[in-house]
């Protein structure tokens, strides 16, 4: 683990960005940014149109270490270079980012309410490999959608045997179990998920770090047990569909969270618009995140 990293997560002010779409979300994400499916075809065309969008998001003068703590990369990005240098390796060393390597393969179908991660075969091999390529550490998602304790029980138990297996290759595993924000009971899967979440926590060994992404609870302030844990490194919120001003407002409502937001941090960033207008543009949604992130 590279220790000025570890500090500056632990001590500098600032958010993650989510730069993490995969095969999956990428088509979406790229309509959003203004470029539809009719205009590229197959997927080696369709990864490197979004790695274009990615580069110019990571290479803009508003993108930058002191507001921005670290960023979440898919493997695909994780494999190019920005200019002359691998993604990561860019981020740390140009930005003073810290970088991330989202590595689960997706979601299983829903069962109990939740959506499992699907299984991750060879996942010592891409963490050795992040580790070659600068990363500090890792994400990975589930989602639940209705209050059933056996359910989201299995969603922790999966999220915190693969963290385990994460620290032990000497990375940080962001551990995230998202609750659906359309679900109708999502104020009781919040109830069920956070002391299944401090039981995990409380059976890890002194110095094994995790962090917690977790969708922005209906009671403010409810994951302070989870933040102030020792064994958390931080707890940072995912936007899961609200607004970017959404988002902010509850952000804001809850003290020492920060944001980890994807389509929020991008929304309204456009292919068709200038250099000037897309620097602007995304100078003040990084302002407005990291406002939110500092209460």
């Amino acid at each position: 683990m590279n220790a000025e990293q570890l500090k500056k997560m632990q001590t500098a002010p600032g958010f993650i960005a989510a730069l993490d779409q995969s095969g999956g979300s990428t088509p979406k994400a790229l309509r959003l940014y203004g470029i539809d499916e009719s205009t590229y075809s197959g997927e080696e065309e369709m990864f490197a149109l979004v790695h274009q969008m990615r580069t110019r998001i990571m290479t803009s003068p508003s993108f930058g270490g002191d507001r921005i703590l670290g960023a979440i990369l898919f493997e695909n990005t994780m494999d190019r270079k920005v200019g002359d240098k691998y993604t990561a390796a860019y981020l740390w060393e140009e930005k003073h980012i810290v970088p991330f390597l989202k590595v689960d393969k997706g979601l299983a179908a829903e069962q109990d309410g939740v959506q499992l991660m699907k299984p991750i075969p060879g996942l010592d091999a891409l963490l050795e490999r992040a580790k070659q390529r600068e990363v500090f550490g890792t994400k990975m998602r589930s989602v639940i959608k209705s209050a059933n304790a056996a359910g989201i029980e299995a969603v922790v138990d999966q999220q915190f045997e693969l963290a385990r297996q994460i620290i032990a290759a000497g990375l940080v595993p962001i551990v995230e179990p998202e609750i659906d924000i359309n679900s109708e009971t999502k104020a009781q899967c919040e109830q069920i998920l956070k002391p299944l979440l401090l039981k995990q926590l409380d059976q890890l060994g002194a110095g094994q770090l995790v962090m917690l992404k977790l969708t922005l609870p209906n009671e403010d302030n409810f994951y302070t047990e989870c933040i102030e844990h020792p064994n958390v490194l931080k707890v940072v919120a995912l936007s899961g569909g609200y607004t970017r001003e959404d988002a902010n407002a509850l952000l804001a409502r809850n003290h020492n969270m920060v944001a980890s937001f994807s389509r929020a941090l991008t929304e309204g960033l456009k292919a068709q618009l200038t250099e000037d207008e897309f620097d602007k543009m995304l100078d003040e949604s990084i302002g407005s995140i990291y406002a939110a992130s500092m209460t």
